[in-house]
């Protein structure tokens, strides 16, 4: 079994330092209106981001494996909570801008799909309480 380990340290007020378990830190802080004074992410936004990379780094490495091209790859990220605690992602939309020189449709659709039902760890816990959404698109360069 593989262990994944962080730690979060109290700065000042609601502000935070995260320390993850390979030595990077980042700092997280609340809204205002819970104290807080927006001096870095907010946890539900890491959770995204957390979503994000999983699912793109599992598709360049698969489209990189089939040694296709790829040159960038955005991926943009909405998530709409429950209105009520505890206010779990309902609904989350990732969109890939893939761009590379001559990306098949069916690989990068591929790449999307196997991320999504076998790869990403993260998709396979957040669809639990999310209904998850992939779109993409294909852009040359």
């Amino acid at each position: 079994m593989a262990e994944v380990t962080a730690r979060v340290k109290l700065i000042e007020g609601m502000q935070m330092l995260g320390e993850s378990g390979s030595g990077h830190t980042l700092v997280i802080d609340a809204a205002p209106a819970v104290g807080g004074r927006n001096m870095g992410m907010r946890p539900m936004e890491l959770l995204l981001l957390g979503l994000g990379g999983c699912a793109s780094i599992d598709v360049l490495t698969i489209l990189r494996k089939g040694r296709h091209t790829v040159s960038d790859c955005v991926t943009t990220l909405k998530g709409i909570r429950a209105e009520s605690d505890p206010k779990v992602f309902l609904e989350i939309y990732l969109h890939f801008t893939v761009t590379g020189k001559g990306l098949p449709v069916n690989a990068v659709e591929r790449a999307i799909r196997l991320s999504r039902e076998t790869y990403c760890s993260a998709a396979a816990m957040l669809e639990k309480t999310a209904q998850i959404q992939f779109t993409y698109e294909i852009m040359e360069g």
